[in-house]
């Protein structure tokens, strides 16, 4: 493979393994003309799909194994007998230098381990964070993290915050993106000391991006920065809730649209409008979510995405490995480390270690 950018792909990962991997890689090639492909997996089922996609079939070169991790294996049992899985080998791909950039549609949580210890963190970096591309009002935020750490300290927000940024940036187009803190209020007072001091070194550093302060939960919808970031328990609750709430607001509208002829022809008069909506809200539109962090680009689909739901995550994946993001999050860290230094030797106590965090 002599291009410039491959991608390797567990093509087993998911809910339907090779049926949408394949033609989600062809649909994707349509905007990504130059990239190549390492498909990881059941060579005969993987050939049988190329072999209804021309296109892709050009691209792509199949590396047969006889292992898939499932979607209901604990990352412990992964691990333990992973090597040599579709999985394993798309990771490994990245740390031999074969692809710029992995995807995989499979268990998030064998998926995380992995990754972690085939590639290892990243310098400087104490944890990973995977990312959610949450649909708001004003477009697309970023929030992070969403279930890779239950509990986060200060310094591991403040890191949060500067890959967030750095992904915002690559993947989205911000020249500057606006980072704030998700928390109980917009107080200096409120929240937790983790969260407070994390605000008072943000707030103190300069960085490449903006820090707009705390933000609280209706925020993220509204789209008021670009970056939210949390602690992953809060953020994993955050994204369930609203994907509950989605399929609920979808269900009632259904069943409305639906409750007899008059709301039927509304619907077909309204036809055009609620597919536009339905679009708005699909999340396969900014499916892919980078497990920040490693010491490589690894990109997370939605274990039930369709095809259309795949080649978003093959553009995350290209769309950060042509950039400059890993390079962007050094020059962060580098100016983090003064910074936090001199405000962690100032009292001996940390910012706000006198505040009350309580919520309103």
């Amino acid at each position: 493979m002599s291009q410039s950018l491959v991608i390797s792909v567990d093509a087993m990962g998911g809910d339907h393994g090779p049926s949408i991997v394949v033609p989600g890689i062809a649909q994707a090639l349509q905007a990504l003309p130059g990239v190549r492909f390492l498909l990881h997996g059941d060579g005969a089922a993987i050939e049988a799909e190329l072999a209804k996609h021309p296109g892709a079939k050009a691209v792509s070169e199949v590396r047969h194994c006889d292992k898939a991790i499932g979607m209901d294996e604990k990352p412990a049992q992964a691990m333990r007998r992973g090597k040599g899985s579709s999985m394993w080998n798309a990771v490994e791909a990245l740390r031999e230098n074969e692809a710029q950039a992995c995807v995989s549609a499979g268990n998030t949580g064998a998926l995380m381990a992995i990754s972690k210890l085939i590639l290892r963190m990243g310098a400087e970096l104490e944890r990973p964070a995977i990312v959610a591309n949450w649909p708001t009002m004003k477009g697309v935020t970023t929030v992070l993290d969403v279930g890779a750490n239950v509990e986060s300290d200060a310094s591991q927000l403040v890191e949060f915050a500067i890959m967030g940024a750095a992904f915002h940036h690559a993947v989205h187009g911000s020249k500057r993106p606006t980072v704030g803190l998700l928390n109980v209020g917009s107080e200096d007072q409120k929240g937790h000391e983790e969260v407070r001091e994390a605000h008072a070194i943000l707030r103190e550093t300069t960085l490449d991006f903006d820090y707009h302060g705390f933000v609280e939960g209706n925020d993220i919808a509204y789209g008021t920065v670009d970056v939210v970031v949390t602690d992953g328990f809060t953020g994993n609750v955050a994204l369930k809730t609203a994907e509950g709430l989605a399929r609920f607001f979808s269900n009632e509208i259904k069943s409305t649209l639906t409750s007899g002829p008059l709301a039927m022809l509304g619907a077909l008069i309204a036809s055009g409008a609620l597919k536009k909506m339905r679009h708005r809200l699909d999340p396969s539109r900014v499916n892919g979510a980078p497990l920040l962090g490693l010491n490589g680009i690894v990109v997370k689909s939605h274990g039930g995405a369709d095809a259309n739901g795949f080649a978003s995550a093959i553009r995350v994946a290209t769309n950060l490995a042509r950039s400059d993001f890993r390079a962007e999050i050094d020059r962060n860290l580098k100016r983090l480390t003064a910074t936090a230094a001199a405000i962690k030797s100032g009292d001996g106590q940390g910012p706000g270690a006198d505040a009350q965090g309580v919520a309103e």
